[in-house]
């Protein structure tokens, strides 16, 4: 089994500071496997894509997301070897998320819908990859949490001020099963983090992730339902073909 990524390690330490077991509503019972989060019979970590990944993300993430079984933000950090995760708090931010800010190495971008935002700060594209200021690379960060969380993370974290905000224009509606918008054009985390990874030229990493995402909730399901698996999907087969 890989090594836990980020945002394994941040539910670690959150179920740590917790008094009594996170319950997740409405899904599968029972053992699941510590790598994807899926009963051990319909594991999916050897399906796991590798590739090379120059763009990077930063998931700002809701106090309970990272406990979530159906959090997608963990599809990106098994993508994206770049990854890494924070607890958001109001009062307080993680002096390692501000390092990771000031890193000479990123441009960050907070994604961020452009209508909620002062317009000279939005963007809507990236440089290509050569026209990078002093090289650096994107780093995008998401504020993993529901809608009317992740508006409150935006308001109240200052230290994003400075940052320009990518405002995606995605056409397609969302492919995302496992909890349920209001609106179609509201995005889980994996979806935005393989349109955020398409803007920065990073096209196999952005399929791959798309994939995985359906690989991924295709075995949630059938666990949940106990049924079998199917391994010739057409998100198999892409994943197949990427990795």
């Amino acid at each position: 089994m890989a090594a836990p990524h980020a945002v394994s390690r941040l539910r670690a330490e959150r179920l740590a500071r917790s008094s009594k077991p996170f319950l997740a509503r409405g899904g599968m019972k029972g053992e699941r496997c510590p790598g994807c989060r899926i009963n051990p019979a319909h594991c999916i970590c050897s399906l796991r894509p590798q590739l090379p990944v120059q763009a990077g993300v930063c998931l700002i993430m809701a106090d309970i997301e990272a406990l979530k079984p159906s959090n997608t933000g963990w599809l990106i950090a098994d993508v994206v070897p770049d990854t890494s995760a924070f607890g958001w708090a109001r009062t307080e931010v993680d002096p390692a998320l501000l390092a990771l800010l000031a890193d000479p190495q990123w441009q960050p971008y907070v994604v961020f819908p452009g209508e909620f935002v002062t317009p000279g700060r939005v963007v809507n594209t990236l440089p290509a990859p050569t026209e990078m200021p002093a090289g650096k690379r994107p780093l995008f960060v998401l504020l993993d949490a529901t809608w009317p969380e992740a508006r409150k993370m935006f308001r109240k974290s200052p230290y994003l001020d400075r940052f320009p905000v990518l405002s995606l224009q995605p056409e397609q509606i969302s492919r995302y099963r496992l909890r349920r918008s209001r609106r179609e054009d509201h995005f889980c985390t994996s979806e935005v983090g393989a349109l955020c990874l398409e803007l920065a030229g990073e096209t196999r990493a952005a399929q791959a992730l798309e994939a995985w995402l359906d690989v991924y909730t295709h075995h949630y399901l059938q666990a949940k339902h106990q049924l079998p698996p199917h391994l010739d999907t057409p998100a198999h087969l892409a994943l197949q073909a990427l990795s």
